[in-house]
């Protein structure tokens, strides 16, 4: 794997000025010849509550499953739990991990067109049991799809407990069929464990998803790969976040390294880019002051791949220190999106319409402005945009619960500067 970093940032601050923002570019050209340096584990976890006998969700979830484990490479570790009341290996047999073959793909299937929907949600049990699993192959690259369609019904703090204790083991990525499951409670877990929350509105749409999820996982070259920032003595990193492809906050998964020094998780990583916006306070220059106010590593255990270098000038040229670096502007503008959508969301289920409209239309105005067009299509289905320049949006009154739940699982999709979707 070859790595590079790439700041941008304006270093020229203000006098007095004491925070320096920059935008680095992370790049990954993959495994040599798109191959895994180690091996890797792939768990599917499949809601068989009784809810999914609904809507024909337990039969699309079936051929969900089924299509998904087509796209798990041989050699491959993997395994299928059916998500009840507790948690219950479907394939292989309990305590084991199949690898996959033409023949284990084969009786993977038979297992799961055993699955039926009846019982009730334990996401803690089913996320356990996976970790479990996960536990027998340290150092693979470690994936999981969780699927469900209702609220968790385990006793109140228990999901939470199992988070503190498996964060960050295993990408899991979730996503939620029909608009009955709670999008606050899979964006928990899908932060906790560095994947992706989504809505599947349609269960008709569950295969192209698994498959696409299972193909993005199977793409993966390394399995855990660590942005670890460097700041000199008085200066202190405000906040580290990734901002594209996703908006995702990284401040607080920080492990310390050394005095001055601390990594941030980024997971399993194959041919790709990701964007991060690093904040660092520093104490304040005098005119013609320099200092390097963060080193940037990026890590695969004691291996570094590639450094970046964040720089802070001080001067007395308003010319210079009030340019705008159109890396961090256009990332700065993306996160205010996702809040604002998330602020709207929340206005409008208070029966505030007033607050609602405003964080709208800001949404609205930020998403064109931006190029976000997939974003902007889809606050189309919850307000009438008239004017997206100005952010005058008038709310719609009849709303699908779909498209709420779409426009909140996706607030945090970005696009890169100068980018279409």
């Amino acid at each position: 794997m070859s790595y590079t970093a790439e700041a941008f940032q304006n270093e020229y601050l203000a006098l007095g000025a004491s925070e320096v923002n920059a935008i680095v570019t992370v790049t990954s050209s993959g495994g040599e010849g798109g191959r895994r340096t180690g091996g890797a584990t792939e768990i599917i976890i499949v809601d068989a509550s009784g809810s999914m006998q609904a809507e024909g969700r337990i039969g699309a979830a079936r051929q969900a499953a089924k299509a998904a484990v087509e796209c798990i490479d041989d050699g491959v570790h993997f395994a299928i739990i059916a998500g009840v009341s507790t948690a219950q290996q479907l394939f292989p047999e309990p305590g084991r991990l199949a690898v996959a073959s033409p023949q284990t793909r084969a009786a993977a299937a038979v297992a799961i067109d055993r699955l039926q929907a009846n019982g009730g949600t334990a996401m803690g049990a089913w996320l356990l049991l996976a970790a479990q699993l996960f536990a027998q192959r340290p150092g693979d690259i470690k994936h999981a799809i969780l699927l469900t369609d209702g609220d968790n019904g385990e006793r109140y703090g228990y999901l939470d407990s199992v988070l503190d204790q498996i964060k960050e083991q295993f990408i899991c990525d979730c996503r939620g069929v029909g608009a009955n499951w709670k999008v606050a409670e899979l964006r928990k877990i899908a932060d906790r464990m560095l994947g992706t929350v989504d809505i599947v509105a349609k269960p008709m749409e569950l295969t192209a998803s698994f498959q696409q999820m299972i193909t993005a996982a199977m793409g993966k070259t390394s399995a855990d790969v660590q942005l670890k920032v460097w700041t000199p003595v008085n200066a202190s990193v405000r906040f580290v976040k990734q901002v594209e492809p996703q908006v995702a906050d990284l401040t607080g998964k920080r492990v310390e390294d050394g005095p001055r020094a601390g990594r941030y998780p980024l997971g399993s990583w194959g041919q790709e880019s990701r964007d991060y916006h690093i904040c660092v306070d520093v104490p304040a220059g005098g005119s013609g002051d320099e200092m390097l106010a963060a080193r940037v590593h990026i890590m695969e255990g004691d291996t570094e791949h590639a450094r970046a270098l964040v720089r802070a000038v001080w001067t007395d040229d308003t010319a210079l220190s009030t340019r705008i670096n159109r890396q961090v502007a256009h990332y700065t503008g993306q996160a205010e999106l996702a809040d604002a959508i998330q602020a709207g969301l929340a206005a409008r289920e208070a029966g505030d319409d007033r607050t609602a409209t405003i964080k709208f239309g800001r949404a609205a105005q930020l998403a064109h402005a931006s190029g976000n067009k997939a974003t902007e299509e889809l606050l189309a289905k919850v307000v009438e945009i008239e004017d997206p320049v100005t952010g005058t949006v008038r709310l719609r009154r009849k709303v699908a619960a779909e498209d709420e739940m779409a426009l909140d699982t996706r607030s945090t999709k970005t696009v890169r500067v100068g980018r279409g979707q």
